[in-house]
């Protein structure tokens, strides 16, 4: 045999060998059934020179992960002297499976400086982790590559790509990479439709499911929970009605997830009472499922309602969740309970952190029920505050009426270096409006798109146009409204519309009425405010006209309420109620106090009454609105001196508004009302909001 035959022999026969002996090892090690018989044999390797050969060694990191021992997988991982994708792609998966996510993308990084070629595994799993990292930049820079790589066409990638854009709400790029994928499967689909309805884009939701259906995609109940999810955030009733019947027809299996989806679209519709039905039936509930019942109530407002299923939440032994805290405090808001505030705010202390969404609901919760400095103190305590909490904050100064301070803080928040957002511009233009700061809000208007790039909306121009209608410059307000680049819509007609109401400018607010009128507005509020315009202006059959067009609608007008706390206990008013117990003495205090306030110049503002009546039943009417009566009950069972609170569902009435001021000179008392846009201070015969309001 030759030199070169001998060589070629001994090659071959050493190959045999390593490749008995790699079946041999990959044999033994699929045979570990713990960590220990996998330490014993990753022993007997290093003593029978096994480590010196890179595909036995490299066999021993997925067995490692498998059983849990990263370190150990990472230490064998970084003696090898050559690794190959597998390997690297074996140790990726590790730590993405154990949530270390920024081990994921140290390891792609190096895998890279090391001039190893990354395959579709390996780019997915570092987009993922970058995607929870909450880092864009990193994830864009991945995606990238692998589209540099020739993996543009690739499901997997573009589908990590797809959710990457979503969880940061760029839906546009989202988009992008989705249409120019080859394939889609039912996972791609679910992750825009979801995502298209988390952020309130319910419509193009509901456009993409139906092109699903178009191409053969079945559905599934994480789709159906993602177009409920659309339904409630574009208040489509009738849609939810559909897709709930969908889940039914199909049979889907009615988990804890679908079930809760379905209440909660039933309740941000504001079809309560199909919700709860729903609600009581569902054999499991979690503590999302309360959220949902409990926020529901809050939003629609029926804060007695919320806070007792908050209360039976707790009673339940389920453990309460930030959403149904949060919700409580909107229910303790919206009635003005601030000692159940106040027991909240104590239980979030004890049983959980108080992170920057609960603390941005306690100064919501404490400014609309009248504290305004424990507001100021909590928010002053907060030691990272995101625009939320600034808005929140710089909106309480304005319902309180203190427009300078809103505006101060806003200059802060600049000072701070957070970026002011377009809800910041609505809180700061609102306060304005509610302080009568005309050229101040002028001023901000102007500078939100010539400096800070903020383009306005109609909520913005609402504000403007409140403002201005406030101030009497209707006209102005008129002209503003037809310089707009988009549509003007209710909100912006409303707003001048209230203000000829006050104005006693019937001949622009028919005008304007008759805008509102021929948009069909769902509110019935807009049909009342659109009625008393009529009436102002002796237009009877206009009034006569909005009266039957509500009533085919089947829409009544929103009566007006009252309640107080007395002694622990909410208590409810209605206009000319006349079946409270003390009735008859509230009625003879209110007539008393008229007598005290006529002789110290108070004269009834009759205009206020928008009923073609006689001039003493107007009188009459206007003494028994249900913010007098409240007023009068709190005279009645409170102690002398102590201030009086009031919250009422719509807006003080004018004469009222006169009323009070007389009457909390009268009394010495300080009284507090809080209508539904604004806190009104009586003291010493003064309002807070300076007859401005």
């Amino acid at each position: 045999m030759s030199r070169l035959e001998a060589r070629i022999y001994a090659t071959q026969n050493y190959d045999r060998v390593n490749h008995r002996r790699r079946l041999h090892y990959g044999y033994l090690l699929r045979s570990c059934t713990n960590v220990m018989s996998l330490g014993q044999l990753h022993a007997q390797l290093l003593l029978s020179g096994g480590s010196s050969n890179p595909a036995i060694w490299g066999r021993l990191v997925s067995p490692y992960i498998k059983f849990g021992c990263l370190g150990t997988a990472r230490k064998v991982f970084d003696e090898m002297p050559q690794r190959h994708i597998a390997i690297w792609n074996a140790m990726i998966i590790g730590y993405s499976r154990s949530g270390f996510c920024l081990e994921v993308v140290d390891l792609y990084h190096r895998l890279v400086a090391e001039g190893v070629r990354p395959d579709s595994s390996t780019f997915t799993l570092a987009i993922q982790a970058c995607t929870k990292l909450r880092d864009l930049e990193t994830g864009n820079e991945v995606l990238n590559f692998a589209l540099q790589s020739g993996y543009g066409d690739d499901v997997f990638v573009a589908s990590a790509a797809v959710n990457m854009f979503v969880k940061f709400g760029r839906m546009d790029s989202a988009i992008r990479v989705f249409e120019k994928m080859p394939r889609r499967d039912l996972v791609t689909w679910t992750i825009i439709i979801s995502g298209y309805a988390q952020c309130g884009m319910g419509d193009k939701a509901l456009s993409f499911f139906r092109r699903m259906q178009s191409v053969g995609v079945g559905g599934d109940a994480i789709v159906m929970v993602g177009l409920l999810q659309a339904c409630a955030s574009m208040g489509a009733l009738k849609l939810g009605l559909s897709v709930h019947a969908h889940v039914f027809r199909r049979e889907f299996p009615m988990d804890v997830v679908l079930s809760t989806s379905i209440v909660d679209m039933y309740a941000k519709n504001g079809s309560l009472a199909e919700a709860r039905r729903l609600f009581d039936a569902m054999p499991h509930r979690n503590v999302v499922s309360w959220s949902a019942m409990v926020s529901g109530y809050a939003q629609n407002g029926y804060a007695g309602d919320a806070l007792s299923l908050f209360v039976a939440m707790q009673q339940e032994t389920c453990e309460v969740d930030l959403v149904s805290l949060v919700s409580a405090l909107l229910a303790c808001s919206h009635i003005g309970l601030l000692q159940q505030g106040k027991s909240i705010h104590c239980f979030i202390i004890k049983k959980l952190d108080l992170d920057v969404i609960s603390a941005t609901a306690l100064i919501d919760m404490y400014a609309k029920c009248g504290n305004l400095v424990t507001a100021r103190r909590l928010f002053d305590w907060m030691s990272f505050r995101d625009s939320i909490a600034w808005n929140a904050m710089i909106s309480s100064y304005g319902v309180h009426g203190l427009g300078r301070d809103a505006i101060a803080l806003f200059k802060q928040m600049l000072n701070s270096q957070v970026k002011p957002d377009d809800a910041t511009f609505a809180s700061l233009l609102s306060a304005c409006s509610h302080t009568g700061l005309v050229e101040e809000g002028q001023h901000w208007f102007h500078l939100m798109s010539n400096e800070f790039c903020i383009q306005p909306g109609e909520k913005h121009y609402a504000c403007m146009v409140d403002l201005l209608a406030r101030a009497g410059r209707l006209h102005e307000a008129h002209e503003l409204i037809k310089s707009m680049v988009v549509k003007p819509g209710i909100s912006v007609w409303s707003a001048l519309l209230a203000g000829c109401k006050n104005y006693r400018d019937t001949e622009l607010g028919v005008v304007v009425a008759n805008i509102i009128f021929d948009m069909q507005p769902d509110d019935p509020g807009m049909y009342t405010l659109v009625s008393n315009v009529y009436a102002l202006g002796k237009k009877w059959d206009g009034v006569a006209e909005v009266r039957t067009i509500m009533k085919k609608k089947g829409m009544k007008k929103t009566p007006g309420f009252s309640i107080t706390l007395v002694n622990g206990k909410l208590h409810g008013f209605t206009a000319e109620d006349r079946t409270h117990p003390l009735h008859r003495e509230m009625m003879t205090l209110l007539e008393a106090l008229d007598y005290q306030i006529r002789k110290a110049g108070y004269v009834p503002d009759t205009q206020s009454v928008l009923h073609d009546l006689a001039e003493e039943l107007k009188e009459e009417m206007l003494c028994g609105h249900s913010e007098r009566l409240a007023i009068a009950f709190g005279l009645l069972n409170t102690s002398a001196g102590s201030r009086i609170t009031v919250t009422k569902n719509l807006r003080i009435c004018g004469d009222c508004h006169t009323a009070i001021k007389f009457i909390c000179k009268i009394v010495h008392r300080e009284i507090v009302v809080r209508d539904v846009k604004r806190f009104h201070h009586f003291k010493d015969g003064k309002c807070s909001c300076g007859d401005y309001w």
